[in-house]
């Protein structure tokens, strides 16, 4: 992998890990683009590691928040065997991302053996992206008018979290984009805007970081990192995800997800026209 080639699929990673049109679906396309069997398990590290710091970047204090009132909660039931009311939001929260990410996890282990054939294929990277376009067009403000309507962060339930968890599982299959799935089941599901895209990227955490870590495993033995092309892929990646990831937030309170449908509808075309 040449330089540019690196700077090019951290450019694309940064921008469709968080606009909603799949990472990993555009990955497949820029890497037949440029007659790349795959990308090297380095370097696919790297860049997962640099959106992945974008996201703790820009949620910083929510993530600073919940760590804070989990110390504090372990500190108050060993001492008094309570917990505060101010600090009991905020270890809910983290109890549902633990609860949201074990759907994740299941579905993420059990299609790991096969993702290689799935990510090597544009008709199905196609299929989903219609899927996905479908999924964002549904949340069009003719049906959802009011973008602080619906159940703000404190009034999700088990069930919300074990099904956008669900969903962002399946997000594994290339085409499928997390954000703009788990965003737009959440809002369909009666969830506040802002709120849906708040606690998909929270949960998106636990779930990058454990394919990061599985992906890292395979790199290790694999062997040949090539340090310039990983470093300028991750911090490439890590930048403009920061710059996609508060656009994104923004276009989601402003109730305008629904505009990616038509280039999710666009790309799963000419996919599925090149795969023909």
């Amino acid at each position: 992998m040449t330089i540019i080639q690196a700077l090019v699929l951290g450019i694309v990673q940064g921008l469709t890990e968080f606009l909603p049109i799949s990472s990993s679906g555009h990955l497949v396309l820029v890497q037949h683009l440029y007659g790349l069997r795959e990308a090297e398990l380095s370097f696919d590290v790297s860049v997962h590691i640099g959106t992945l710091a974008a996201v703790i970047l820009y949620f910083r204090q929510d993530i600073l928040d919940i760590l804070g009132s989990l110390m504090r909660a372990l500190q108050g039931m060993r001492a008094h065997g309570t917990t505060r009311d101010s600090d009991r939001p905020r270890v809910r929260l983290a109890g549902l991302i633990v609860l949201g990410s074990v759907p994740t996890a299941a579905i993420g282990l059990a299609l790991h053996g096969i993702a290689d054939r799935l990510f090597a294929s544009p008709l199905i990277t196609g299929a989903m992206l219609l899927l996905t376009g479908a999924l964002l067009f549904a949340t069009r403000p003719s049906r959802h008018p009011r973008t602080d309507a619906g159940r703000p962060l404190e009034a999700l339930t088990i069930r919300d979290a074990l099904v956008i968890g669900l969903v962002q599982g399946l997000a594994v299959m290339p085409g499928i984009s997390r954000s703009g799935s788990t965003i737009a089941v959440g809002i369909l599901t009666g969830i506040r805007h802002e709120t849906a895209a708040r606690f998909s990227f929270l949960l998106s955490i636990p779930a990058v970081a454990g394919a990061a870590l599985l992906v890292l495993k395979d790199a290790l033995g694999q062997g040949g990192i090539h340090l310039p092309t990983c470093l300028l892929g991750g911090l490439t990646a890590m930048v403009v995800g920061y710059a996609a990831l508060a656009l994104l937030v923004f276009l989601v309170q402003k109730g305008r997800l629904y505009l990616f449908a038509p280039y999710c509808w666009v790309v799963g075309c000419i996919a599925i026209a090149a795969s023909l």
